[in-house]
C-alpha cells in the first residue's frame, strides 16, 4: 500500500531521541508508513509469525499485520501505517509539521511489586547475630638495622 516515490522522508523520535533505521519513515496521502523493523519489533515486548501474519505483543496488548508470502524473512521491507499500529499498543503517538517528525512517546511502566510469595503481614524472623572477631592491631615495624643508602636520584643542578 506504500506510495512510491515517498513524498517526504519523516524522522521518528522515541521519548524524544531518533529511531536508527536503514529506511526512513515517509508521508504519503495522509499517512506515515514506515518499516516494521525497527520501529514495531523494537517497541513491542514480544513478536513472532503466525503464517503469513506478524504478531506483536505489549503490555498485554496484541496487533496483528498481514505480511504477503515473501515478505516474512525481511521485516525492514515492508511499510504499514505506523500511527494505528502504534496507538494499538498503547503508545501515544504524534506527528509535528514543524519538525517533519513522528514523535512516540512510550508510557512508563509501573513500578515492579514485590513476586507473588512474599507476604508482607506474614510474621518474620528476627536477623540472627553473626559473631565476627575483632582483627587484632598490626604491630608497627620497627628498622634495627645498618642504615641502607637512599635510593631515589638527587636533582643535580647544572653548573
Amino acid at each position: 500500500m506504500a506510495h512510491f516515490p515517498p513524498e517526504a522522508p519523516v524522522a521518528v523520535l522515541v521519548d524524544g531521541h531518533p529511531l536508527a533505521a536503514y529506511r526512513r519513515a515517509y508521508l504519503a496521502g495522509g499517512r506515515i508508513f514506515a518499516p516494521i523493523a525497527p520501529l514495531l519489533t523494537r517497541l513491542g515486548d514480544r513478536a513472532w509469525l503466525e503464517g503469513s501474519t506478524l504478531v506483536i505483543q505489549r503490555a498485554g496488548r496484541t496487533v496483528r499485520i498481514g505480511l504477503s508470502g515473501n515478505a516474512s524473512g525481511r521485516l525492514d521491507a515492508v511499510d504499514v501505517p505506523v500511527g494505528p499500529a502504534l496507538r494499538a499498543l498503547g503508545l501515544a503517538v504524534r506527528y509535528d509539521r514543524a519538525r517533519n517528525a513522528l514523535l512516540v512517546t512510550v508510557s512508563r511502566r509501573a513500578v515492579v511489586a514485590s513476586p507473588t510469595p512474599f507476604d508482607p503481614a506474614a510474621p518474620s524472623v528476627a536477623p540472627s547475630a553473626v559473631f565476627t572477631p575483632l582483627v587484632p592491631p598490626t604491630p608497627r615495624p620497627v628498622w634495627t638495622g645498618s642504615p641502607l643508602p637512599r635510593r631515589t636520584a638527587l636533582p643535580f643542578p647544572p653548573g
